[in-house]
């Protein structure tokens, strides 16, 4: 069961990836909040799905008498306390993914997806270095982590240099076959780097905050306060958008802005299935999403890359699995 979690997990989130890039328009400077807002509605309409259900699961024997699928999809265990404790980790979070819809203005998500992917390995390196500090169990890299974290390294670094060296009128050739005006600039690549080491921080503030709580905290607890918080971002994006730019947020409704928000949603829900069925084996197939995500936007969006962007994305996608498989966090 644990495997059709995985897939479904990588297609919502590919597909979030897709919808989010189709959804947003270069010359929009309110477009990073119009996918902020429809990925927070969306996470909000869960959390207080989850609070029905968890008050109904609770009433009927607990989330150990439904099945851990069940148990993902409709059951929390949220105090607002929660909210208080989670809220920096949340925040890390968010902050990382809002940068990212930022990115998707700039770079083609070919590029940008693999990179904002790799927030794991800084996380790992973070969390040796990190867990001895505060007394938590040292984390030992295998001989595969090692080389997974020099792959994704050395892939950001050969994509940076490919995207900047490349001839630029091939670079704009490429560019209008997929009908986009990006910024041809380093400072562009700079956007996902920033998701990398934001998301990268947000997953060691996980690590910390499952620590010091121990069994007082909880997966569905965290997921919840997570998704208030995106909700209370999605309060604020429409006052910012309606209110201070003015701008129309539901005259012509996006409707890839909601699908990017249903399989943000629907992903996370699904990646909270595997987590509770075959943590170890699922999540190197959730890992991939990446690499579909630069399928599709081959398909639907018509990003033309050099070989050498594909040789980067590949030496990087290789890593990606490699810590998907062996990291130990």
């Amino acid at each position: 069961m644990y495997f059709a979690f995985a897939l479904v997990a990588l297609l919502c989130w590919s597909g979030s990836d897709l919808f989010s890039k189709m959804g947003t328009n270069e010359k929009d400077p309110n477009s990073h909040w119009k996918v902020s807002f429809a990925v927070g509605l969306i996470m909000g309409v869960h959390f207080l799905i989850t609070l029905i259900g968890g008050a109904v699961i609770d009433a009927n024997g607990g989330p150990d008498a439904v099945p851990k699928f069940v148990a993902s999809l409709f059951y929390t265990d949220f105090k607002f306390i929660d909210f208080i404790y989670y809220l920096p980790v949340a925040g890390l979070y968010i902050l990382a993914m809002v940068i990212g819809y930022i990115g998707l203005r700039y770079i083609e998500l070919s590029i940008s997806s693999p990179i904002c992917n790799c927030s794991g390995s800084l996380a790992l390196l973070i969390c040796a270095i990190l867990f001895p500090l505060i007394g938590a169990d040292a984390i030992t890299l295998d001989a595969f982590s090692i080389i997974g974290v020099i792959s994704i390294t050395l892939g950001i670094i050969g994509l940076g240099i490919v995207d900047n060296k490349e001839n630029q009128e091939l670079k704009e050739l490429r560019r209008q076959a997929s009908n986009r005006k990006y910024t041809k600039s380093f400072l562009a690549l700079l956007l996902p780097i920033a998701y990398l080491i934001i998301d990268a921080l947000g997953t060691v503030g996980d690590e910390v905050y499952f620590h010091i709580l121990g069994d007082a905290a909880s997966d569905y607890a965290a997921n919840s306060a997570f998704e208030l918080t995106f909700l209370l971002v999605a309060v604020f994006a429409f006052i910012w958008i309606k209110f201070v730019k003015k701008d129309k947020l539901f005259a012509k409704p996006n409707n890839s802005l909601y699908l990017g928000g249903l399989c943000e949603t629907v992903g996370q829900v699904f990646y909270m299935a595997v987590m509770f069925a075959d943590y170890e084996v699922g999540m190197p197939i959730i890992s991939a999403y990446c690499v579909v995500s630069v399928v599709w936007s081959r398909i639907f969006l018509k990003e033309k890359l050099s070989w050498k962007h594909y040789v980067a994305i590949g030496l990087t996608f290789a890593g990606i699995i490699l810590l998907g498989i062996f990291s130990p966090v």
